[in-house]
């Protein structure tokens, strides 16, 4: 399994998709795999998919991230950001690298702690995947807990929150529930293009003053 993955190329925004994957050999991919890497991966239930982002993806993931932590650090709100961490859980036989996450309710708990165990430690409050190449897993954030996932698909933002086991499509996020992020996100965020990046988090975090 090791010879063939190593002999395995994926573009970016391509996917590779392994059937029939047990926990102990998707715990040996991900050590093979390394931290430091492109790829993402998804694991449900015995399939593995393996993605590479597009630049388009990860620049898209990073200004978005930075409006959200501007946005936290303009409320005062204690946050923990973790990038695509690996959240696993054997006993569910899923695993997931979201393309960025954030503690906020719950930064407390986790605060300090160098590895996280979700059989013990809470999921991030916010999960954030840029649908690029239409990677998103909801049934896996969904069993991990997961309250709040957002999807940037074509422009627009998908705020989803988790109701009953499922995520419900929202106006509003259950961590900023006055503001209406649904179109502000997208707007800042075309702004970079033209604006630059600083001057619109600028702009942004005036707009976020405003707001409260």
């Amino acid at each position: 399994m090791l010879l063939e993955l190593n002999r395995i190329t994926v573009p970016p925004g391509q996917r590779v998709l392994l059937s029939n994957i047990s926990w102990q050999e998707f715990e040996t991919i991900l050590a093979d795999l390394g931290e430091h890497r492109a790829a993402r991966v998804a694991y449900d239930n015995g399939t593995l998919e393996i993605m590479t982002p597009l630049p388009e993806h990860e620049s898209r993931k990073e200004l978005v991230s930075d409006l959200l932590k501007a946005l936290l650090e303009e409320l005062d709100i204690e946050f923990c950001t973790l990038g695509s961490t690996t959240f696993k859980n054997e006993e569910m036989i899923k695993g997931i690298e979201p393309d960025n996450c954030f503690y906020i309710q719950n930064e407390a708990i986790v605060r300090g702690k160098d590895r996280l165990d979700l059989t013990i430690d809470p999921p991030p409050d916010l999960a954030l995947e840029i649908d690029v190449t239409s990677r998103t897993h909801p049934s896996i954030y969904a069993a991990f807990g997961v309250p709040e996932l957002w999807r940037f698909e074509q422009g627009r933002l998908q705020i989803n929150l988790l109701r009953e086991g499922k995520y419900n499509l929202s106006e509003v996020s259950r961590n900023f529930p006055n503001l209406p992020l649904i179109d502000a996100i997208p707007q800042y965020l075309n702004q970079c293009r033209t604006l630059g990046r600083n001057k619109t988090m600028k702009v942004f975090r005036t707009w976020v003053q405003e707001q409260i």
